[in-house]
């Protein structure tokens, strides 16, 4: 079947169920979005790229007055 042919079909129908027919075309292309796969970072991929301060969990000076 052509887009031709689908788009004839499809403009023969109400307007009501043509809004069928986009919403079911809509939840396939969903569909097909979500079942691919999601690539996941590998592990340790980050290594190196940031450090951490050698006071990081020092308490904070702003706080000294709720930490009495």
């Amino acid at each position: 079947m052509n887009g031709l042919t689908l788009y004839t079909k499809i403009s023969q129908l109400q307007n009501s169920e043509q809004l069928k027919v986009i919403e079911l075309v809509d939840s396939l292309l969903n569909t097909k979005k979500s079942t691919r796969k999601q690539k996941h970072p590998k592990s340790g991929c980050m290594k190196g790229t940031f450090t951490m301060s050698d006071d990081f969990d020092a308490p904070l000076e702003d706080f000294q007055e709720y930490m009495q």
